[in-house]
C-alpha cells in the first residue's frame, strides 16, 4: 500500500487534534474529488513498518485524540489488507484514543454485508477498530460546507462505537 500524506497535527478530519493517514488508491473517482492524485494506487511512498513507527510516536502526545485514515479510498482490498492489521496495532497501542476512517462506500450495503462490494477476509477485523466511520460517496451536485467533516450532504457520520475515553 502507499499513501499520499501524513499529517500529524490536523483538526480538519475528525473531532479534536489528530494523526492522519492519506492511503492512495481509489476506485470510486468522485467528480470534484479534493485528493484526485490519490486515486492512482502507485502515488505517494510505501508504507512500511517505518511509516508505522512515525505513525504510533505522532499519536503518543496526550493532545492528539486519535488516528483519521482518509485517502484515496481505505476500503480498496489492498488497502484493508495492510490497514487491518495496523489499526488493531493502533487500538492495542493507544486503547484510549479513537480511530475515523472515510470512505466513499456505504457502510451497510459495500463494508458490512458479507457479499457487499468491498467486503472482503479482513472488512470485519478493519471495521471492529474503527470508531467513527464517514461513509458515502462525495456527490459534487450535494455538497454543503457548512457540514461537519463531510463535503456532501449523502455522507453520514456513524460512531460505530463509543470510544472508551
Amino acid at each position: 500500500m502507499n499513501f499520499g500524506a501524513i499529517k500529524k497535527f490536523d483538526i480538519a478530519d475528525g473531532l479534536g487534534v489528530r494523526v492522519s493517514l492519506f492511503v492512495s488508491g481509489c476506485r470510486n473517482h468522485c467528480k470534484g474529488c479534493q485528493n484526485p492524485e490519490t486515486w492512482d494506487f502507485a502515488y505517494g511512498k510505501q508504507f512500511t513498518p517505518e511509516t508505522e513507527r512515525e505513525i504510533l510516536e505522532a499519536l503518543a502526545p496526550d493532545y492528539i485524540a486519535g488516528l483519521t485514515v482518509l485517502g484515496g479510498e481505505p476500503f480498496e482490498e489492498e488497502n484493508q489488507r495492510v490497514l487491518a492489521p495496523f489499526l488493531e496495532k493502533v487500538k492495542q497501542t493507544y486503547p484510549q484514543k479513537d480511530i475515523w476512517c472515510y470512505t466513499g462506500y456505504v457502510y451497510e450495503k459495500d463494508l458490512l454485508a458479507a457479499n457487499g462490494k468491498k467486503h472482503c477476509d479482513v472488512t470485519d477485523r478493519m471495521l471492529s477498530a474503527i470508531d467513527t466511520l464517514v461513509d458515502g460517496p462525495y456527490i459534487e451536485d450535494l455538497r454543503d460546507l457548512s457540514l461537519d467533516f463531510r463535503g456532501s450532504s449523502n455522507q453520514r457520520i456513524l460512531h460505530l462505537r463509543e470510544n472508551k475515553s
